[in-house]
């Protein structure tokens, strides 16, 4: 019912909607007849569907390294993120995982649903892996070893400040992104690329995956996963799941602020990476999960929703962004439109529509007009507006935003200042009445 009342209220996403199935379909329909390639990507579609369609989009060659190098990575991250592996025993695999790439007989138990089939089969992905050529080989098992040599680091040490945070998302993506612009490089079709604008590329997707996944992370089981640095939550709570309890929601909403405006950061870098990309594949293949990602940030920020459950663009949106990011005018167009929405968040207060108990007569006034507003001031809203600024006046630099096609979702009603005020002078004049009016 949710989807068809996202439909019915975004009848504009019916089309998108119908040419992303029929891309999946599509997709489905390339996998290879090889066992062991038919299993990669087959669970590439089952980890990561939106990355399942952005990649068939790559040459053949191209795409097979890819993909390897998808799966070798999340392979990885199963290690470390079941939280129910001891750490005698996780901290080895995570240093040798390079190394196990080459044994096409081996497996490690651990993860759960596809995840857990992707480490019971690795050895489909070694076999592919084997079947690729020397140099893109040599990429993955660098990127991998760092990576897992990262990953391990952090095993036995926590998140505390900026520059941890910085470290770890480094590690855990930032390498993803330098492993991605190795194997552009090495297939011919795109120059090389300075590593801080890889790693940028890299962080901001990062970045918004752990702010969007706090409650999952938080609430993970046997252990709770914690990568919200301290620096930041500090400020606000003494422990970080105590962000997630109501009597914390002001708290808890002007922490996730601050994590956002760490994340827009990242945002430049980006967009000067993405404008550097010659090949289409190549560029949508790059620039789609990052119109993602300030997406999904628009949807985050000021959102209390973060703390209750899972908060994501519709899938509407998702197949809008999917259909029309095809050239560095389309990406900039989002950039800039997402981030009015982020603008328009972090100039206005939070309004709260609240129900009050009260005599039937107000009451049917109220629902109406009431709007309660809650005066607060975000402590981090002059360098979010600072950052949205930057990111506004590069979109608009570019010259190509009378091109753009809309991205602008109005997440609820947006309500106009002048009107809030008339209508709180309304239920002060009716309330004034209806006090005078008593016997």
């Amino acid at each position: 019912m949710g989807t068809l009342g996202a439909i019915l209220r975004h009848p504009e996403d019916i089309y998108p909607l119908m040419k992303l199935k029929v891309a999946a379909r599509y997709a489905e329909k390339q996998i290879p007849s090889q066992p062991h390639w038919a299993f990669c990507y087959i669970m590439i579609h089952k980890v990561s569907r939106s990355f399942s369609l952005v990649i068939q989009q790559l040459p053949v060659e191209l795409r097979d390294a890819v993909c390897i190098f998808y799966l070798v990575l999340r392979a990885l991250d199963t290690v470390e993120d079941d939280t129910s592996v001891a750490t005698e025993v996780k901290v080895p695999i995570l240093m040798s995982f390079h190394r196990h790439v080459y044994d096409r007989e081996w497996h490690f138990s651990c993860g759960t649903k596809d995840y857990k089939v992707l480490m019971d089969q690795f050895h489909h992905v070694s076999t592919a892996f084997l079947e690729l050529g020397k140099h893109y080989k040599e990429a993955i098992e660098d990127i991998t070893m760092r990576m897992g040599a990262g990953m391990a680091k952090f095993i036995y040490k926590e998140v505390e400040t900026i520059d941890d945070y910085d470290e770890y998302c480094h590690y855990v993506a930032g390498l993803v992104g330098l492993g991605l612009s190795k194997l552009f490089f090495i297939s011919g079709r795109e120059d090389s690329v300075s590593d801080s604008l890889c790693n940028s590329m890299g962080l901001f997707l990062q970045k918004t995956n752990i702010i969007r996944d706090y409650l999952e992370d938080i609430n993970e089981v046997p252990k709770c996963r914690m990568f919200w640095p301290r620096q930041i939550w500090n400020k606000y709570v003494n422990k970080l799941e105590d962000l997630k309890y109501e009597e914390n929601s002001v708290k808890a909403v002007q922490c996730l602020n601050e994590m956002v405006t760490n994340a827009l950061a990242h945002v430049e870098d980006c967009l000067t990476y993405m404008s550097t990309l010659r090949d289409p594949a190549i560029f949508r293949f790059c620039a789609i999960p990052q119109v993602m990602a300030i997406g999904t940030l628009a949807k985050c920020y000021n959102n209390i929703e973060v703390f209750k459950g899972v908060v994501k663009m519709r899938r509407g949106l998702t197949a809008k962004v999917i259909d029309q990011t095809r050239a560095m005018a389309d990406v900039y167009g989002a950039f800039f439109d997402f981030s009015c929405i982020l603008k328009s968040k972090a100039c206005r207060f939070l309004i709260y529509q609240k129900s009050l108990f009260c005599p039937v007569i107000m009451c049917l006034f109220l629902k109406l007009w009431l709007i309660l507003i809650v005066e607060y001031k975000d402590p981090n809203a002059a360098k979010t507006l600072n950052r949205l600024e930057v990111i506004l006046r590069t979109c608009k630099d570019s010259g190509t935003l009378n091109k753009r096609k809309s991205y602008v979702i109005q997440s609820g009603p947006n309500y106009n200042s002048a009107l809030v005020v008339v209508l709180v002078v309304m239920v002060a004049i009716l309330l004034a009445y209806l006090s005078g009016s008593r016997p």
